[in-house]
């Protein structure tokens, strides 16, 4: 199996904000340089790390809004050099995700022994779109006669078909920005974070009023009760990870799911995938000490954890310093970011070998994602 040795993301930007000056290359090289940089370092300085020693095979990003051209390539010509290749992913907010498993089957595989995986995006830049001379909106997700609803009016069908109260997410909204500040202020993002530009923080992060969430209009339709405050805001950001042969400390990339389901409610597609990822890893999610779910919406955190049987709101193993939701959503990376997360609460955080950890998301179209991962020490 294969094993994530070190792991890096950049601080994430408001679209227009501190990352407006980078475009996806220039944040996707920078954390997959800080990434390679930091398993060099410990494989020059600990002999545990020898499996995660030498020249980085392949790059594998996940990009869900970009210009095109191949951006793993264009990222690992300037972090790594023109002898890597890159292979860019897209599976839309689950693509980060993706690419990590993806990264891990060359390596459980054998068609490489070292390989750079994550995700970047850059709300700032993604190019408006055209089909010959019509332009449109978005990229279709699904074909007829399948359903393909734009996220934010699938999120306020999830709401009314599970009767979850604007209430209820303004409450799930507030306690995620709520954790994000609070390991800002303790300080527990500064060894996985890599500074691109003037930005030294996460710059969607804020204390939410309840006056202000009061007044908020529905962000996708009149009737609806997703607002801005309860739904992920479109960011700038990326994240990487070095996966390597078992044999060195980190993750241990136990298994990956990926599953299709309904286009017309993707929001839910990561409860069949953590069941899967579950069910092929030989676990029960009781067993699992860190979850990491791609908050789009705080409707769907609710009703995924709900149907997880997990609360939320209480349970210590959720978004435990918060998600998406606070710190903004690069939609491309937002799964490689949970991976990061994941590597700093266990890894970093000195969880004993054999603890388990579990990132999923959700792609538009109806794709879900779930990657178990174990400490090895």
């Amino acid at each position: 199996m294969s094993v994530v040795v070190a792991a890096r993301r950049t601080w994430t930007g408001r679209r227009g904000g501190g990352h407006a000056g980078a475009d996806e290359a220039r944040l996707a090289a920078a954390v997959l340089s800080a990434a390679a940089h930091d398993a060099a370092h410990d494989a020059a300085h600990d002999a545990a790390h020898d499996a995660a020693a030498g020249p980085v095979d392949e790059v594998v990003l996940g990009n869900a809004a970009g210009h095109g051209g191949n951006v793993a390539r264009r990222a690992a010509l300037t972090a790594v050099g023109r002898h890597v290749p890159g292979m860019s992913v897209d599976r839309q907010c689950a693509s980060g995700l993706a690419a990590v498993g993806t990264a891990a089957a060359l390596v459980d595989a054998g068609h490489a022994r070292v390989v750079l995986a994550g995700g970047v995006e850059s709300a700032t830049r993604a190019p408006g779109r055209a089909h010959g001379t019509l332009g449109y909106d978005r990229a279709s997700f699904t074909a007829p006669p399948w359903a393909d609803p734009e996220a934010g009016r699938a999120a306020d069908r999830l709401a009314q078909e599970r009767g979850i109260s604007r209430a209820l997410q303004h409450r799930y909204a507030v306690a995620s920005h709520e954790r994000l500040r609070a390991a800002h202020t303790a300080g527990r993002f500064a060894t996985e974070t890599v500074a691109v530009g003037p930005l030294d923080r996460d710059e969607h992060a804020r204390a939410l009023s309840p006056r202000l969430l009061d007044r908020l209009p529905g962000a996708f339709s009149p009737d609806g009760t997703v607002t801005a405050a309860s739904a992920a805001p479109a960011a700038d950001g990326a994240a990487a990870v070095v996966l390597a042969p078992d044999g060195a400390p980190g993750l241990r990339v136990r298994t990956v799911a990926t599953v299709a389901g309904d286009p017309a409610m993707p929001l839910l597609t990561p409860v069949s995938a953590v069941r899967a990822a579950c069910a092929r890893g030989g676990v029960r999610l009781e067993d699992v000490a860190a979850l990491e779910l791609v908050e789009a919406f705080a409707v769907q955190a609710l009703a995924v954890a709900g149907d997880l049987g997990v609360d939320p709101l209480t349970d210590p193993r959720w978004n435990a310093d918060g998600g998406s939701l606070a710190g903004g959503h690069p939609f491309g990376a937002s799964g490689a970011v949970a991976v990061v997360r994941l590597f700093s609460r266990l890894v970093r955080g000195g969880a004993p070998a054999g603890t388990l950890g579990l990132a999923t998301a959700a792609g538009t179209g109806g794709i879900g994602v779930a990657v178990l991962v174990e400490v090895v020490r």
